[in-house]
């Protein structure tokens, strides 16, 4: 009730008139009956715009982190997450990830559309990159049609990163449905998985014309990540001193030799022929500085 609310009356209408999104192939869509939306995925906004210009709901497996937020922020994210047809889906691999594959399986033996992001994860930079086989799984245990689904120019309206969107044009492409029941009973053959999650990326790629990458998205976040970080750390030491630098500057006139006996509280006096001259010691007998520069240190009185 509320997702059609928020659809047709509130957010739908209002984000139509402000980024007049277009789009081509929506008849490619079924009007009945299960089918999977695989998407290329440039933005947040990816999630909001697709499902605004099919007439049929769509749920979306979107990340788990979305649904796990803490404070007023975290909240109401889930919130719209959970108010927009949007079901979690755990990416860390094994038992987690596969209990989220069968939540879409669910979904589409229910009859309805389900859409997913083959790459897993938003581009880094605008490429098309190397898609999960997760997907093709889901398609061959429930033995549906893939409507392959381009997004045009969302990374404009929402960079990675930005919070408030662009207003400018964007665009949907729907691809033919693409039939994969030339594998039904395979879905556990990983090399069926491998081939069909290529198949259905090279339709991504063709419709998109997003230059393809061999990898996986999440792979070069990580590396990218860790670069930032090291530049950082590399910053960050270059504007402070090193810890053995530091401890050369300790005044060895304020210093007590090894050994010496002290009452706490008690003001230790320095030797009287050792004085101040603009920071460096002078010592009548070593000379000028070298107390610091050989590391010995003048006894206290005692």
């Amino acid at each position: 009730m509320i997702y059609w609310v928020l659809k047709k009356i509130f957010l739908g209408p209002v984000l139509k008139v402000l980024f007049r999104p277009w789009t081509k192939g929506l008849d490619n869509v079924p009007t009945n009956g299960p089918a999977v939306l695989a998407s290329n995925h440039l933005s947040f906004s990816d999630s909001i715009f697709m499902p605004l210009m099919v007439p049929r709901p769509v749920v979306f497996l979107a990340k788990s982190d979305y649904f796990t937020g803490r404070g007023i922020k975290g909240r109401l994210t889930a919130a719209f997450f959970k108010l927009t047809n949007q079901l979690p889906m755990d990416r860390s691999g094994g038992a987690a990830s596969a209990n989220s594959l069968d939540t879409g399986v669910e979904v589409l033996k229910n009859g309805g559309l389900l859409g997913i992001y083959p790459e897993g994860t938003r581009s880094p930079d605008g490429r098309l990159y190397r898609g999960k086989v997760g997907v093709a799984k889901l398609v061959l245990t429930a033995n549906v049609p893939v409507i392959p689904v381009a997004m045009i120019g969302t990374d404009k309206v929402q960079p990675i990163g930005r919070r408030i969107p662009n207003i400018r044009r964007l665009g949907i492409i729907f691809g033919e449905p693409m039939d994969f029941s030339r594998y039904q009973g395979l879905q556990d053959d990983r090399f069926v998985q491998r081939s069909v999650t290529d198949e259905i990326m090279y339709e991504l790629m063709r419709l998109s014309g997003q230059e393809y990458v061999d990898s996986y998205a999440s792979t070069v976040k990580d590396k990218l990540a860790a670069e930032k970080a090291g530049k950082q750390d590399a910053a960050k030491s270059a504007g402070q001193p090193s810890k053995a630098r530091a401890a050369v500057r300790v005044d060895p006139a304020e210093t007590v030799a090894p050994g010496t006996v002290t009452v706490i509280g008690a003001k230790v006096e320095l030797r009287p022929d050792v004085v101040r001259v603009e920071d460096e010691l002078v010592d009548p007998d070593l000379g000028v500085g070298t107390a610091v520069e050989s590391g010995e240190v003048p006894p206290a009185v005692p």
